[in-house]
């Protein structure tokens, strides 16, 4: 209960209650009011407060969370270059390793094929990330499947260079110019401008500029079977024929150092470089036919170049760039 409070009025020498008035009423009012607004906001502050902040156990399984989020990620990351070095190997053995021994590419079916009869992920179902531990598991299998059946290709590949060293010494596997002759790898397998009409035209080999007078070498053994002039564009050029379906092609030389009929081994001096026949500076024009039709050159110089110098090589002979001839 408030206290009651008088004043003395000396008119009637008597003492009389004071009234507050009501606007000062009105005023005490509102300031309980808003009083009561405040509080409550700030109790409504608190409470979500006491959601928003973590108990350490909390926090503890958070970082736990975000650590197997991120050895998750890392682990798809080495699955994914996995697959891609695995990819790289399969091609190359299906392209260039098997055709080498006229062996039948392993269809992409066998090599991709997935796992029949009962359900392998049967004891992952059943937690809350199953799918994400299914997934993971599953390529992790596939990959190893792929690996099991490359590594019985490369036995059978192994098996067949044993039989085959004949072979192997004809294929086409070096640079038919040295790489203390070699200017640059001037341009690669695959569309290029015309360097006489500037018209993107199929180049058919590569371009190896060195300087007019370089020696040019045979890249496998083989016989050679032109050494003329006679083929529209190539001016003076040699082809050899290495067996096995293999004929290689050095064109725009200066001279012969062979007459065809004559044997050669790998390495042996075939010719000079030079300029003759449609060709803009001193260059060897080099192609590689495989049973008739052409292939890319990039893929025979396992011989003569060491990983780094054939990275260098692979890079310059994918840009899309001019020939010299």
């Amino acid at each position: 209960m408030s206290k009651v409070k008088y004043y003395y009025d000396p008119d009637t020498l008597s003492y009389r209650k004071i009234e507050p008035k009501k606007s000062k009423r009105y005023r005490n009012i509102f300031l309980f009011l808003l009083g009561s607004a405040l509080f409550g906001f700030l109790g409504l502050i608190i409470l979500l407060n006491t959601r928003w902040v973590n108990t350490p156990k909390e926090l503890s399984l958070e970082r736990e969370v975000r650590n197997y989020e991120l050895q998750y990620d890392i682990l798809n990351r080495k699955m994914d270059q996995m697959e891609q070095v695995l990819a790289n190997i399969e091609e190359r053995d299906n392209n260039i390793y098997r055709l080498y021994f006229e062996a039948n590419p392993i269809p992409e079916e066998q090599r991709r094929a997935g796992f029949g009869g009962i359900n392998r992920y049967k004891d992952l179902e059943g937690f809350n990330n199953s799918e994400i531990i299914i997934d993971a598991t599953k390529r992790l299998d596939i990959i190893q499947k792929g690996m099991v059946i490359q590594s019985k290709s490369l036995d059978e590949i192994a098996k067949l260079a044993e039989e085959k060293e004949k072979l192997l010494a004809s294929i086409p596997a070096i640079q038919p110019v040295s790489n203390e002759d070699l200017t640059r790898m001037a341009s690669g397998y695959g569309w290029r401008s015309d360097p006489f009409t500037k018209a993107r035209k199929m180049h058919w080999g590569m371009d190896f500029t060195a300087p007019r007078g370089s020696p040019i070498y045979a890249t496998g053994d083989g016989k050679v079977v032109r050494a003329d002039n006679r083929s529209s564009g190539y001016g003076k050029h040699v082809r050899i024929d290495h067996g096995y379906g293999y004929i290689s092609l050095y064109g725009h030389m200066s001279k012969y150092n062979v007459t065809v009929g004559q044997k050669v081994k790998r390495g042996d001096l075939i010719g000079f470089v030079g300029s003759t026949g449609r060709s803009q500076a001193p260059h060897v024009h080099y192609e590689v036919f495989k049973d008739g039709e052409r292939i890319n050159p990039i893929n025979f110089y396992y011989g003569s170049l060491s990983a780094e110098e054939f990275d260098n090589m692979l890079r310059l002979a994918n840009q899309e760039n001019q020939s010299l001839d």
